[in-house]
């Protein structure tokens, strides 16, 4: 299996959409990493994502309040945005490893801010400009994140 997945997503559509089409790959829980410029379309991939497991309404960015939580029928999905994260230990006051469990994706934005604290990541996912378009690339880091991405 190849540890290495890219595309290119010409738009915030394609970019929903790959975010749909990667949820769809995890049927075990997921820690993903999402890296990329400010404006990059993390939180735009994100929505798709949960979206795609059922959930309706908006799907915002955590920046202020750090994670939002999604109680899904069949998941828990916790969107973290530290880009806001004054130290690493300020995840261990609000009780991060609890939001890492069997029944959860985690999808964490500025993961470098919380180095040290969080758990390793199964992929690490990064999306950057390429002209007007994204190119999003997986690296997968565990056997979780290696089945993920046969499925892509």
């Amino acid at each position: 299996m190849l540890n290495l997945f890219k595309e290119k997503l010409a738009d915030a559509k394609q970019t929903v959409a790959f975010g749909g089409r990667l949820s769809a790959a995890c049927d075990e829980p997921v820690c993903i990493y999402l890296h990329g410029e400010l404006g990059a379309g993390k939180t735009t991939l994100t929505r798709g994502f949960i979206q795609a497991l059922g959930h309706v309404g908006k799907v915002k960015s955590p920046t202020y309040t750090l994670v939002e939580p999604y109680e899904l029928a069949d998941w828990q999905v916790y969107h973290f945005d530290l880009y806001r994260l004054g130290d690493p230990e300020e995840l261990e006051f609000m009780g991060i490893r609890d939001y890492f469990t069997h029944t959860s994706h985690c999808l964490v934005e500025w993961p470098e801010r919380g180095e040290g604290v969080l758990p390793q990541a199964d992929i690490d996912l990064t999306l950057s400009y390429v002209g007007e378009q994204r190119t999003v690339e997986l690296r997968a880091n565990t056997e979780i994140g290696l089945r993920v991405l046969s499925k892509l």
